[in-house]
């Protein structure tokens, strides 16, 4: 009886450890599968965080680097900002002692950039330091041409001269 009552035992542990062992595979495949989903969830998490740090960090510098930008965007005329970039340039000719006009504005086909016509007149010295200032300004420009003329005297032995500048803004953003 000893050994019937072994058998059955034996009969009865190997009944309760085949669904432990099934119930222990499905467990261990059930973890690994969860294990994986955490580590993708935790991938995407970092890389959010770390988009997010990035985000702060480039808002930060942008906010560091603010008045370079607006120092950069002084030196392009936008095609909104064309009448501020002409006022900007008649208002140099009082400053060089010369009168100042812009004869003509164009935006040729197919070109990104602008093209302007100025007359400015006065004595030489003036007419001279208004070409100087155009030279200096913060826009970049191209002279196309100019045409330097002596138009007449006047009481200090000078004479009137008249200057015609045909020029291109390069820094032109249509």
């Amino acid at each position: 009886m000893k050994i019937s009552s072994q058998k059955i035992l034996l009969v009865i542990s190997v009944i309760f450890f085949l669904p432990c062992l099934m119930v222990f595979g499905f467990l261990y495949r059930e973890i690994n599968s969860n294990n994986k989903e955490a580590g993708e969830g935790r991938a995407t998490w970092q890389a959010e965080t770390e988009r997010r740090n990035n985000i702060r960090t480039l808002d930060k510098t942008l906010q560091k680097i603010s008045p370079e930008i607006a120092n950069l965007d002084a030196h392009f005329a936008k095609s909104s900002d064309v009448v501020p970039f002409l006022d900007t340039i008649e208002k140099l000719g009082p400053i060089a002692g010369a009168k100042a006009e812009v004869m003509s504005v164009e935006v040729p086909a197919g070109s990104s950039s602008l093209v302007v016509g100025l007359k400015a007149s006065g004595s030489f010295s003036s007419v001279y330091k208004f070409l100087t200032l155009l030279e200096n300004s913060p826009y970049e420009l191209d002279f196309l041409w100019a045409d330097l003329q002596k138009t007449g005297t006047s009481e200090e032995g000078g004479g009137s001269w008249e200057a015609i500048f045909r020029m291109r803004l390069l820094s032109f953003i249509p």
